[in-house]
């Protein structure tokens, strides 16, 4: 269930997974979702859920955040190098920084009019209306550049363990696939 110095537990393991799905598919969602035009059926239905599953992340991130925290971190593997370290550490950080950036321009666009977020008819967020002149369209833009990053990141990061997996073979996508056995 925790972290070891030599891999992730299964929370670890489940959290980062269901993260990494669920950016990709709000990424796909967002993407499809823009051009819908006012007839269409999923006009209103494409944001409603776009927007109720951000919300379950931002809370999942949180959860996230709040577990990195604390548990142990494993230790790199000895065949990974200073750069990679150092380059793992730094994309971690900007994963999880774009992600919250991407959450909160999601919420200052939906919210700029001053309604509530409501999730999945269940609950709702409460707005504050525009903060700032142009709200919607500053958010969004902010929204867009940074969804793109974050995806791009993410691909770069899949790579990475590709790389280590296939090229170096050694463990380190194993230790996030929640293989017990590491040599």
């Amino acid at each position: 269930m925790n972290n070891t110095e030599n891999h992730y537990g299964w929370i670890s393991i489940f959290i980062h997974w269901i993260v990494a799905l669920t950016v990709f598919g709000l990424f796909g969602l967002g993407y499809w979702m823009v051009d819908l035009g006012y007839y269409d059926a999923w006009y209103k239905p494409a944001p409603a859920l776009h927007k109720s599953i951000g919300i379950t992340l931002l809370a999942l991130m949180v959860v996230r955040t709040i577990w990195r925290k604390n548990q142990i971190k494993p230790k790199p593997l000895a065949t990974h190098t200073e750069i990679e370290r150092k380059s793992g550490h730094a994309v971690h950080i900007a994963l999880y920084f774009i992600i919250f950036i991407v959450m909160f321009s999601g919420y200052f666009i939906s919210t700029a009019d001053g309604r509530a977020i409501e999730v999945f008819e269940l609950f709702e967020v409460p707005g504050f209306g525009a903060l700032i002149e142009n709200q919607e369209d500053v958010a969004g833009l902010i929204h867009q550049y940074a969804a793109y990053t974050l995806v791009g990141i993410a691909i770069l990061h899949a790579l990475a363990a590709l790389k280590h997996h296939f090229i170096d073979k050694d463990n380190t996508l194993k230790r996030m696939l929640g293989k017990p056995k590491l040599n």
